[in-house]
């Protein structure tokens, strides 16, 4: 007998601690009123404690307690739907009957599984989760759910019971999330455009390490929004929305229910390739486009003129001649049609890269601007921070007119600015601009009276880079076509951009004319190596 009242004092005391709240929010759940929550409650307490106190000590307590509750409620629903009938002759599916299959809800609140509900709302689709989400959470009734997502009420029941059981086996299973969950993967990209989008895409998406990620996944391997939210351990509601965005930003393409990368992205074994190819083929091609570029100097030399303008001297202006020239011939080598055109008036292409091992030479990239104005990038020994990443429209108006000569306005800031950097330099009162100019007329007009000689030395040299750099580019297009995903192969254009990309690597053209000494270390020469000017008129 002792033994038996040390029992039911352990099993009150329990019920006190570990129960009362849970049929609280249980009863609040199912009556939708505070004030008949706590009297409902209070009923099922009560009951409890009397059978305790009357000897009864059940098997498994938390089966034993939830079976009570159960059936009081139910005993409730009855009286309320009875109550509600003879006063209005309302339909009984005011009132929703306890469930006859096992509640979800009710299961989960007696194996203190909550953290498993959560997790298992986080991935079943939107479908399931919007209904369960308002049930469950929200203590809607079947018919307002159904009236709020026109849907039939027998629609509604049945993708609720569908939902119980995706519940039940969920809960039921051991989730195991992918490697990128937690250890996002880094992926560099180059963009060419034409033009940015509104927003700065794709720049805007790129710096993003999620959607680096969820690219990366799907590159090659087409895949559903649970099985992505799985592999990156993002909840589906989230994964869902992200994924509808970057489709209709262009970076995905969705084909049924399944999500893949609409651009290439070069594999990591598919670089290495390419980079050694590079540093075989280097030399050559740097030796090559240095002929070219010494041969045109020396031909306008002959002549008095500096095809690279007046304003900055020779020793300078050869870190912007090399990189124009080795563009020219880059071009020459391959076929690339106008970029595509994208959302919010963007036109670009991309091309994503998993990040390497190997160590490449230094970035060489080229920004464009406004009035013809354009500036090779070096992120080399500190080169790039010197200047600002891009002039804005007024700055090139500005440099523009002082390279045409227009410099009676008045430009304040703007000119101190530009002197700062170094596009302009002071002489006396006067500003002189320090950076390369290609008037295209005069120099076809240079070209054209040219002796038979001096052309004839200027075609071979450019035929040896031009050939040069064909047969790298032949190289670079069988690995990285070897490298695609099917999905890629059939289109020429997606190839030949992920060639280009690979194979237009200014890097080691100038790093082979460093170390070639013909390039002077950029403390020697111009701050503002690299910036240019075409003026075509």
């Amino acid at each position: 007998m002792q033994e038996t009242n040390k029992m039911r004092d352990r099993l009150i005391d329990e019920f006190a601690k570990n129960y009362m709240e849970k049929l609280f929010y249980f009863c609040l759940k199912k009556t939708g009123s505070q004030v008949e929550a706590e009297d409902l409650t209070q009923e099922i307490a009560l009951q409890i404690i009397t059978a305790l106190n009357k000897g009864t000590i059940p098997t498994s307590f938390s089966a034993w307690v939830w079976q009570i509750a159960r059936n009081c409620y139910a005993k409730w629903a009855k009286e309320k739907h009875n109550q509600k009938e003879a006063q209005s002759g309302s339909d009984i599916g005011d009132y929703e009957i306890e469930d006859e299959s096992e509640n979800i809800l009710d299961e989960m609140i007696h194996t203190e599984q909550m953290a498993l509900l959560r997790r298992e709302l986080a991935f079943i689709k939107s479908d399931y989760r919007n209904i369960v989400v308002a049930y469950y959470i929200e203590n809607k009734s079947i018919r307002d759910i159904a009236s709020s997502l026109s849907l039939s009420v027998s629609a509604v029941q049945q993708r609720l019971h569908r939902a119980r059981i995706l519940l039940k086996e969920g809960m039921n299973m051991a989730r195991e999330f992918g490697v990128r969950s937690y250890k996002p993967e880094e992926v560099n990209y180059t963009n060419n455009c034409s033009r940015p989008g509104d927003k700065n895409q794709p720049y805007s998406v790129m710096e993003h390490k999620m959607y680096q990620n969820i690219l990366l996944e799907v590159y090659g391997n087409p895949s559903t929004a649970e099985a992505l939210s799985l592999e990156l351990g993002v909840a589906l509601p989230y994964m869902e929305d992200e994924l509808e965005w970057l489709t209709k930003e262009t970076f995905l393409i969705k084909d049924g229910n399944k999500y893949q990368t609409a651009f290439p992205i070069v594999s990591r074994s598919a670089q290495d390739q390419v980079h050694f190819a590079w540093l075989t083929a280097a030399p050559a091609i740097t030796k090559a486009l240095i002929s070219f570029v010494e041969h045109l100097n020396d031909a306008f030399v002959d002549k008095g003129e500096k095809f690279y303008g007046p304003y900055q001297d020779y020793e300078s202006a050869k870190w912007t001649i090399l990189m124009l020239a080795f563009d020219y011939f880059m071009y020459k080598a391959q076929k690339i049609r106008d970029f595509t055109q994208r959302p919010d008036n963007g036109y670009w292409d991309m091309i994503g890269y998993q990040k390497q091992s190997v160590t490449k030479p230094n970035f060489v990239g080229n920004h464009c601007s406004y009035c013809g104005f354009q500036q090779f990038k070096y992120e080399f020994d500190g080169i790039s921070d010197r200047t600002p990443p891009y002039l804005t429209e007024e700055e090139s108006k500005v440099l523009y007119d002082f390279v045409m000569g227009n410099t009676t306005e008045e430009r304040g800031e703007l000119v101190e600015k530009l002197r700062r950097c170094g596009y302009l330099k002071k002489n006396g009162s006067a500003y002189i601009p320090d950076i390369v100019t290609i008037r295209i007329d005069e120099i076809r007009n240079a070209v054209r009276s040219m002796d038979e000689h001096t052309m004839s030395e200027l075609s071979v040299v450019a035929e040896r880079a031009k050939a040069l750099l064909k047969n790298l580019y032949d190289e670079v297009y069988g690995i990285i076509c070897a490298d695609l995903p099917p999905v890629f192969l059939n289109d020429i254009y997606q190839c030949r951009m992920a060639v280009s990309t690979c194979y237009f690597c200014r890097g080691y053209v100038m790093a082979e004319a460093l170390k070639s000494g013909y390039l002077l270390p950029s403390n020697e020469v111009s701050p503002v190596i690299g910036a240019h000017f075409w003026i075509d008129s």
